[in-house]
């Protein structure tokens, strides 16, 4: 959701990401060397929040995450895990920055939710610290909530969307408190607020808190991606992921991950969401 706005990758292989931290904005480039052989990564960081994003950085690159406890059980899962022995799941440790692009998701296209998280984060949050002039700073919890409506409008978020957000971060402090808790709790933590529900709860803690049993139900489209791959059931709904994925019970967001990384998916034979744009009402 970040890219371009709040995250890029250079050609020299390192990759930026300016982020919110508890200390204050911050921005962080890390640079991986997978041709030396090694799991070692340079990094520097800039900014109040430099030295947060520094000291978190293990648990952004996976440290926290144990792939032996996985196990797969189709050879397709298998063949994926193979393919990518050196996959983590990631955490951020940081709520609001995974849940308030979970919302702007909900219900609209990707290109939609993209598009208004760019203009909200360059209109209303700040350049990043460091030497890389395109990188925003999301805004701060205070700022999102003084937003105008119209500016919602011309970003092209709906009211239902735009409410959720403000609910939110009303309650910033709370919810950045389930980066510290189990996946679960912090799950049922989001969905205390209107608006929030198992879609949105799981796409955050599976970036905020690296949650590899946070599998996604409501999607539009992965239930019939998981049943195609495993059952060839491009038909299946909620309840048939859920039992195709139970023997990876604990670990169903990362078998879910690797599917999607397989590449075997259903042929197109519907056309494309269409896109909409509130903000030309």
């Amino acid at each position: 959701m970040c890219k371009g706005t709040c995250f890029r990758t250079t050609p020299d292989g390192s990759v930026w990401r300016a982020s919110r931290t508890p200390a204050g904005p911050g921005t962080l480039r890390v640079a991986l060397h997978p041709a030396a052989g090694t799991d070692e990564a340079e990094a520097e960081a800039w900014g109040p929040g430099a030295e947060w994003l520094l000291e978190h950085l293990p648990a952004l690159l996976g440290e926290a995450d144990d792939p032996a406890a996985f196990t797969p059980r189709h050879r397709l899962v298998a063949a994926s895990q193979h393919r990518r022995p050196g996959l983590r799941l990631t955490r951020t440790s940081l709520v609001l920055e995974a849940l308030i692009p979970s919302i702007l998701e909900q219900k609209v296209t990707t290109d939609e939710a993209y598009r208004a998280w760019r203009l909200l984060v360059r209109k209303y949050g700040e350049p990043a610290p460091g030497p890389d002039a395109r990188l925003h700073v999301m805004p701060d919890p205070r700022t999102w909530a003084l937003i105008p409506s119209w500016e919602w409008h011309r970003a092209g978020v709906d009211n239902k969307r735009a409410s959720t957000i403000l609910r939110a971060v009303r309650v910033a402090r709370r919810l950045e408190e389930a980066a510290a808790m189990e996946p679960q709790q912090a799950q049922e933590r989001l969905e205390l607020i209107p608006g929030i529900g198992p879609w949105t709860s799981a796409e955050t803690v599976q970036r905020s808190n690296g949650a590899p049993d946070a599998v996604t139900v409501g999607d539009l489209h992965l239930p019939g991606i998981v049943g195609y791959a495993l059952a060839g059931d491009r038909n299946a709904d909620d309840a048939a992921m859920l039992e195709l994925l139970a023997p990876y019970a604990g670990q169903r967001h990362r078998a879910a991950r690797l599917i999607l990384l397989s590449g075997r998916t259903p042929p197109r034979r519907t056309p494309k969401m269409p896109r909409g744009d509130i903000g030309a009402l």
